[in-house]
């Protein structure tokens, strides 16, 4: 078998040993500094986790809202921080379940939300004052975001006490995901309406989470996630300020969102690097003068890409080393993947098991005893200023297009992410790169495994469920709110965001909400643009 060669997942070589000499005329008050302190390659906070430890979040959404609740009431029972919510495809496009496009796909990834109703039912008997809720969606993010709020108030909560992230970052969608619905240019607008909207309404909400993990799950290296990914969030940052905003009324609200690999090494160095060129960035080219705008704040998932149906039980030491990588890299955030889901959505036993893992990081480790432990590492800054200048590289090259979406619109990152995801594929196939159960050190015959399915009558169900909601609700107070945001949408000067909110506590349809916006904004197609 050909020996692979010793070079991290970005392709930059990885030295036997590393002495002083790597790191010669290197500067700790320039490059380091003190923990939570400019440029915070050393973490954001200055005590990180010696006084508590990251939020422990687990992903979770499938079928019907009421399964999805009595799944977030365990985990918060067995000790989760924070929720993360999964939804099903339709809900993420802006579709109904009832919708001729969503057959067979209701429930499937995620849960399906159709209305207030359904929003109603996911978070029946969770305090929302006390949780923080993270939502995985992007094109209809104000949707989700708004359908929450509405939640919130019948419970007695103001949105000044609500806490969590909402993705809302449309730009990878078009590089990696494909889950958008409106062109760039609205898109971007209505972004920057939910920056608008939250500084006053929900103040403490983080406004999106810019998303390298699915940049990564799309076969992207670190040094392409980091930069693909901070080319985005210049872009939203660009928007903002287009429309009016001043950094540092919203800057402090952006948070992010990347994967963790197995290769801890250059994990750690990943997530150093990104805080380093983020803290600079905003600083010197946009000119924030507020720390938080600074602070490369980010939520972590362990790779499930990284997973294999193969012997599925080493996953669970998979995430165990991707998780440490994370905890060690500064993470805020933690969701750690169960090691069933490279075949079905995680049973409950395997979602347990993968939040115990973090709470054996966090309790029965080291790690939260010191505040970067790699700090001043031979390896790990050499490791960090080659990935930080290989990421910046790739960022001058996004810049030289005109921006993230003029290099989107050329199918740039596209492109070279299906190059790398390329040549990872071959080097699994020629042995080059070892994935343990698949191409080497295999069984002749696997356990059986009896999946977690979802129940297929879920769609009849939900669809008679929007029947109702139709047949009850007033549909003149529907057309007259939906009418509302037409107006809005057309108006390049108002805020959709106030408007549709109306609709849907009018009990507009997650639909026709989109589908009001579709008419007077279009859908996006790709295959006219690239």
């Amino acid at each position: 078998m050909t020996t692979r060669s010793r070079s991290t997942e970005s392709g930059l070589p990885v030295k036997p040993v590393y002495d002083p000499e790597a790191l010669a005329g290197w500067d700790p008050g320039d490059r380091l500094g003190a923990p939570g302190a400019y440029p915070f390659t050393r973490g954001v906070y200055p005590t990180m986790y010696t006084e508590r430890p990251w939020t422990m979040r687990q992903y979770a959404g499938f079928g019907t809202a009421a399964e999805s609740n009595a799944r977030y009431r365990r985990l918060i029972a067995d000790g989760g921080h924070g929720l993360s919510v999964a939804f099903d495809l339709p809900t993420q496009m802006g579709h109904d379940s009832d919708a001729p496009i969503a057959s067979g796909e209701v429930g499937k990834v995620g849960v399906a939300i159709d209305s207030v109703e359904d929003m109603r039912e996911l978070f029946d008997g969770i305090p929302l004052g006390d949780v923080s809720t993270s939502m995985t969606i992007n094109a209809p993010a104000a949707l989700l975001l708004l359908l929450y709020q509405l939640v919130a108030e019948e419970q007695g909560v103001s949105g000044e006490h609500l806490t969590g992230t909402v993705q809302n970052d449309v730009l990878k969608e078009y590089i990696a995901r494909g889950t958008y619905i409106f062109p760039p240019k609205p898109s971007l607008r209505l972004t920057a309406d939910i920056f608008r909207y939250c500084r006053t309404e929900l103040p403490r909400w983080n406004t999106i989470s810019v998303s390298g993990y699915h940049i990564a799950e799309a076969g992207a290296s670190p040094v392409q996630e980091v930069a693909f990914t901070l080319a985005d969030a210049v872009q939203y940052v660009r928007t903002a300020i287009a429309a009016g905003m001043d950094v540092d009324d919203f800057a402090p609200r952006i948070s992010f969102f990347f994967v963790s690999r197995t290769t801890l090494l250059e994990e750690v160095a990943k997530f150093r690097a990104a805080r380093r060129i983020w803290a600079r960035l905003m600083r010197d080219e946009f000119g924030a003068k507020n720390p938080k705008s600074q602070m490369l704040r980010f939520h972590t998932q362990t790779a499930g890409v990284q997973l294999t149906a193969q012997q599925p039980e080493i996953n669970l030491v998979r995430v165990a080393v991707q998780g440490l990588a994370a905890v060690l890299g500064g993470t805020q955030s933690l969701h750690t993947n169960s090691y069933d889901e490279a075949i079905a959505l995680p049973s409950e036993k395997a979602a347990r098991l993968a939040l115990r893992t973090q709470q054996v990081l966090a309790h029965e480790t080291d790690v939260t005893a010191t505040v970067d432990p790699f700090a001043g590492s031979y390896a790990i800054e050499s490791m960090t200023d080659e990935l930080e200048f290989a990421a910046l590289e790739l960022m001058d090259e996004v810049e030289a297009m005109g921006g993230a979406v003029a290099a989107i619109e050329r199918g740039f990152q596209k492109g070279e992410i299906e190059r790398n995801a390329y040549r990872v594929a071959r080097e699994t196939e020629t042995g080059d790169r070892v994935v343990v159960g698949v191409n080497r050190f295999r069984v002749d015959e696997e356990e059986p495994y009896e999946p977690l399915r979802v129940d297929p009558e879920i769609e009849t169900r939900q669809c008679e469920r929007l029947a109702r909601l139709r047949a009850d609700r007033d549909d003149s107070a529907v057309t007259r709110e939906l009418d509302a945001l037409r107006r809005a949408a057309e108006s390049e000067a108002e805020n959709v965001l106030p408007p549709m909110r109306e609709a849907l506590r009018a009990r507009a349809t997650v639909g026709e909400v989109c589908g009001a916006l579709r008419e007077v904004w279009g859908t996006h197609a790709p295959a006219d643009s690239f």
